[in-house]
């Protein structure tokens, strides 16, 4: 028995599933290190000069705000 339930639609296509909670928000967390790795690769392939780390956390702050 598999824990995931699909929605179908009338024609008995899939058009959606349900998973547990649990399984949800591991799918979640791995997605979101995925792109952190993306992102670290992306940055680390560009030539630029490396700026002071108050500077970068600057930036972040300014682009959560």
């Amino acid at each position: 028995m598999t824990d995931e339930n699909y929605i179908i639609d009338k024609n008995g296509r899939r058009i959606a599933v349900q998973i547990p909670i649990k399984r949800y928000k591991k799918l979640v967390t791995d997605s979101e290190e995925l792109d952190e790795i993306r992102e670290y690769r992306k940055a680390k392939s560009q030539k630029r000069d490396p700026i002071p780390f108050d500077q970068a956390f600057r930036e972040i702050e300014d682009a959560l705000e």
